[in-house]
């Protein structure tokens, strides 16, 4: 299990995260969101994000079924992690904001990021 710490451009919001793949698990997602926003996120177990600092500089963003929870530094406006809709007891962090991260070196290592199919969520199909 890895640990990392992550902060926003401004270094106002620092959180650290415990990684069970460590940043081999970053992916991408193309759902209305994150297609836009264009970050990679590597997955956390939602009970180890400690904030270390920032937290009334956090900002939340929520839509739809509100599952999912994207948190922003309210002063660079930097995403710096979500609580997954797809797994709540997960969250995606910033592979950017993350202090060992780099999307553009990251292939190097680990290959390319993945793409998940967020347009076709599970959540969004109705059983008929």
């Amino acid at each position: 299990m890895e640990h990392h710490t992550a902060s926003c451009h401004c270094g106002a919001v620092e959180i650290t995260a415990a990684f069970p793949q460590g940043l081999a698990s970053a992916s991408r997602c193309d759902c209305s969101f994150c297609l836009r926003r264009g970050a990679a996120a590597v997955t956390a177990h939602a009970d180890s994000v400690e904030l270390l600092r920032g937290g009334d500089n956090l900002s939340l963003y929520t839509w739809g079924t509100h599952t999912a929870k994207h948190y922003f530094c309210k002063t660079c406006g930097i995403y710096v992690y979500h609580q997954r809709r797809s797994n709540p007891s997960e969250c995606g962090v910033n592979l950017g904001c993350i202090d060992a991260g780099n999307p553009r070196t990251h292939a190097q290592t680990y290959g390319e990021i993945p793409w998940n199919d967020g347009v076709n969520h599970p959540s969004d199909r109705t059983t008929d």
